[in-house]
């Protein structure tokens, strides 16, 4: 997969490649990482990428010609790729998304900075506008870092044990289990005697229904419209009441 992030700090973005999955799925030849400045594209000598807005108010905007230029340049390298600007303004990235993603060949990711974007860049260069949280951050940059390693870790062979995927929070709309290492008895508190005995089938079990009720504690809302199936109701019998939240189909 070819990952082209267009930025003003391309150091930054190249960073997250440095280490951990990512660095792993670049040095397996799963991801390709690329950066495009726009300042390589600006007309000026001082090389010029923010002018004041039209009609006033604070900060500056990303000015429309180097922008616009190296999304094409990013574009002309792979024209299938859809170009995505991380925004606030934009659908929140998930699970799904980073799945659906992952099963491409690559994307183009634009980081906006100071004050945004110009307005015609997003109307004719971008195919999507993606936000990772309900929050301002300086630039996208550190949105395009979290893109990258959470599509990384799904690509194949990164990641040494497939079922690790299959394991993480939010997949089939449930929470993480909790995880137990040495030693058996830390300060007093002990590891769950049912992963110590070795019975798989208990242990699967136990797994299971510490995830349904880890969602049910800390994002109820992750059930809202698919309710729970007559295991998981079971499950939580016995510790919430009846008439719960993801029992509805509404928030």
């Amino acid at each position: 997969m070819k990952i082209t992030v267009v930025t003003l700090f391309p150091e930054l973005v190249e960073a997250v490649a440095q280490s951990g999955m990512p660095r792993v799925a670049v040095e397996r030849g799963a991801l390709s990482l690329q950066t495009i400045n726009p300042r390589m594209f600006a007309a000026d000598r001082h090389r010029t990428v923010d002018d004041r807005p039209f009609g006033g108010g604070p900060g500056m905007l990303l000015k429309p010609e180097p922008l616009a230029a190296a999304i094409e340049a990013a574009k002309a390298e792979a024209p299938s790729a859809p170009v995505w600007l991380l925004s606030p303004q934009g659908a929140r990235l998930d699970r799904d998304r980073v799945a659906d993603l992952a099963q491409q060949a690559g994307v183009v990711l634009v980081c906006g900075r100071y004050e945004g974007v110009d307005q015609r860049v997003i109307d004719r260069l971008i195919d999507a506008e993606i936000s990772i949280g309900d929050y301002v951050l300086s630039g996208g940059e550190l949105g395009a870092m979290v893109l990258i390693d959470a599509v990384a870790r799904r690509l194949p062979g990164v990641l040494g044990d497939a079922e690790s995927v299959a394991q993480d929070s939010f997949e089939a709309a449930l929470l993480d289990h909790p995880h137990y290492t040495r030693p058996e008895d830390w300060s007093g508190q002990r590891v769950p005697p049912v992963l110590l005995g070795g019975n798989h089938r208990a242990i699967d079990a136990w797994r299971s229904s510490q995830r349904v009720q880890n969602t049910a504690r800390h994002r109820p809302d992750l059930f809202y419209g698919q309710g729970l199936d007559a295991r998981a109701r079971a499950e939580l019998t016995a510790t919430w009441a009846p008439e719960a939240p993801w029992q509805t189909n509404e928030p």
